[in-house]
């Protein structure tokens, strides 16, 4: 059990009130009370909470198929993935990589590793067992804001918000929606289910 102070990010914990980590994986109000703790905004954390949902979904339903993914190393994961952004947004820093950074502070090297390649899944197998990077980065392209949507209404959104213009950052995107694309066909070919039954009659939580 990692106890989380004197060090250079204990006062975002608060003081007098450390934050008790144990094991790899927190637990879900742990994580909601590192969000407080490192300020991240309200919208920030009602999307986090909606990718979590849905990413705990597709977690359990593939744990019951016989994929060997942690579901609670995804929730977390998922909760705490964008720890980071909102000062990167000002920084122009990798949200992705600053909230690595942040996580492995804390000794959440497993959570890090995800939250790392939550933007891009970087090397990858399509035919291998689905992971939980790959259920986290999936699900938070899945998410509008706080609401669950299609791959192609999430990553037109996607294109319109940051490429203004620039075809080599359009072509990234799409390069990212055509990568996705492949994930969903791994994830729903294993599942009794398909993606657009993922949404609001199958949230956990």
């Amino acid at each position: 059990m990692a106890v989380i102070h004197g060090h250079a990010g204990a006062g975002r914990c608060g003081p007098g009130k450390p934050l008790r980590i144990r094991g790899t994986s927190p637990s879900s109000v742990t994580c909601r009370r590192l969000l407080l703790a490192h300020s991240v905004p309200t919208h920030i954390r009602r999307h986090s909470s909606q990718v979590a949902r849905v990413a705990r979904t597709l977690a359990e339903a593939l744990h019951g198929q016989g994929e060997a993914v942690d579901v609670g190393l995804v929730e977390a994961s998922a909760i705490l993935h964008d720890i980071a952004k909102a000062p990167c947004l000002e920084s122009h820093l990798d949200h992705a990589a600053e909230g690595g950074r942040v996580l492995r502070e804390l000794g959440l090297d497993a959570v890090a590793a995800i939250v790392e390649q939550h933007v891009h899944l970087g090397g990858w197998d399509p035919r291998g067992p689905v992971t939980d990077a790959e259920i986290v980065n999936y699900a938070d392209k899945r998410v509008l804001y706080v609401r669950v949507v299609s791959l192609p209404e999430r990553f037109r959104d996607l294109i319109v918000r940051y490429s203004k213009g620039r075809s080599d950052i359009e072509e990234r995107i799409r390069r990212n929606w055509a990568t996705m694309e492949a994930v969903e066909a791994k994830i729903f070919g294993r599942l009794p289910f398909g993606p657009a039954d993922i949404g609001e009659a199958r949230k956990t939580r």
